[in-house]
């Protein structure tokens, strides 16, 4: 059986657990994954660093074992859904209108059954990818991966012993061009991330009374501020190639100080690549307050900033700056980006696989604007790729319908991806 005759049924399996993070666990996810393993003669590890929330690891031998290993990676956990707002029941990987629905369908269950699929096919079948792959199912990516693979990385990085690079989400999709070009971004770098919590203190009392101390207002017009300032353009190497490319294809200059003229052009991509060329603050959880008639005497803000690679110096001190006196900033987590160079036997790999299936394909790095499981295989030397390739139809909504409602992926893009990964390991 090929990769691409079982991938649907695996991913809408995978759909159907409900491992939302924090409201439940991946164990059950992990032990089926794990006897999809058994059953082509792999030897899984089932690991937790709490009851469970267990990741699994298995080693796939390659034809070339005195190359460095691939590591292809895959989260398990998903972002809650609200089912009231989807249009079909979220966990229940349903099959409609050409797509597979699901919480996790993009992020990352497809790409997750694309790695199983692949590497049972050639279990199975006795071939041998190119090198060693150590394909890993890991826990809690979607709450910063302290259950999951940073902690792989810290306490069983024998897991990947001898591995040099690593493969998972967000690189290899299609965006539709003019002139039926499709292009393929890989993404070779991704934004570290600075969690803040931002605090006023004042005068509590009852909301009657006239109260000049009020900490929510003081606090507020500080949020203003912070996510109002528009933070510097910055240009790493992966953003600087990837716009560069996409001028060349499309004809038009490339002016840095106006990098909207080249991303409207790139549909649901364009954002995710304008959000990668500076740094970024947004407030997500507001607190303050216990009764409506009650001025509170603290109210507290979470700021979640993305930072270029290179380019986390003073972000903390520019933060205090902007907030003004009488804000108290207290880091809870603070990570650099990661950048990887565009070159080697891999990237060939993925662009001779790609070009398989489409050989009009356009392929070019580019930098994503969140994290990935990869920032951490990065701390013992492993060079992170996004490549998880699905062909998507003109107009697809991918980064859109991340964590989104209605999140998808449609049969035929997946059953694409499950034939190019196939060719990738073959190569790489």
């Amino acid at each position: 059986m090929k990769a691409e005759d079982e991938v649907l049924d695996l991913c809408r399996a995978l759909l159907r657990f409900d491992t939302s993070n924090p409201t439940s666990n991946e164990q059950a996810a992990a032990e089926w994954v794990a006897e999809k393993l058994r059953e082509v003669g792999l030897q899984p590890e089932l690991l937790a660093a709490e009851t469970g929330r267990t990741n699994v690891v298995a080693r796939l031998p390659g034809a070339d074992r005195q190359r460095p290993g691939l590591v292809a990676h895959s989260h398990l956990d998903v972002v809650p859904a609200v089912a009231a707002d989807w249009r079909q029941p979220p966990f229940a990987g349903v099959i409609a209108d050409g797509h597979l629905w699901g919480r996790g369908a993009l992020d990352m269950k497809s790409s997750g059954a694309m790695y199983l699929a692949t590497v049972r096919a050639y279990a199975r079948s006795g071939r041998r990818p190119a090198r060693d792959v150590v394909i890993a199912f890991t826990a809690d990516e979607e709450a910063g991966s302290q259950l999951g693979m940073a902690w792989l990385v810290k306490e069983q990085p024998g897991l990947f012993q001898n591995c040099s690079e690593a493969v998972s989400e967000i690189g290899g999709f299609s965006v539709s061009l003019a002139g039926d070009r499709r292009l393929y971004p890989i993404q070779t770098a991704e934004k570290g991330g600075v969690q803040l919590v931002l605090r006023a203190s004042g005068r509590a009392g009852h909301a009657s009374i006239l109260n000049p101390d009020n900490p929510i207002p003081r606090l507020c017009a500080a949020v203003a501020r912070l996510t109002e300032a528009v933070q510097p353009l910055v240009y790493i190497d992966a953003s600087r190639s990837f716009l560069k490319g996409v001028a060349e294809l499309l004809g038009q200059p490339f002016d840095e100080a106006q990098p909207e003229l080249l991303t409207r052009h790139l549909e649901s991509l364009g954002p995710m690549v304008e959000s990668s060329l500076r740094n970024t603050i947004q407030a997500t959880i507001f607190n303050a307050g216990y009764k409506n008639n009650v001025v509170p005497g603290e109210a507290a803000v979470r700021l979640d900033c993305r930072v270029v690679p290179g380019y986390r110096a003073g972000v903390v001190e520019e933060i205090e700056r902007i907030a003004g006196p009488g804000i108290t900033v207290e880091v809870e987590m603070a990570g650099d980006g990661v950048e990887v160079p565009y070159q080697g036997r891999i990237v060939d790999a993925m662009q001779e696989a790609l070009r398989s299936e489409d050989p009009r394909a356009v392929i070019l790095p580019y930098c994503m604007s969140g994290g990935t499981d990869g920032r951490f295989l990065a701390q013992i030397g492993i060079n992170s790729f996004g490549f998880s390739p699905l062909r998507l139809p003109e107009g697809f909504d991918f980064t859109g319908l991340i964590h989104s409602a209605d999140e998808r992926v449609p049969l035929e893009g997946l059953r694409f991806g499950a034939r190019v990964f196939d060719r990738f390991l073959a190569v790489a």
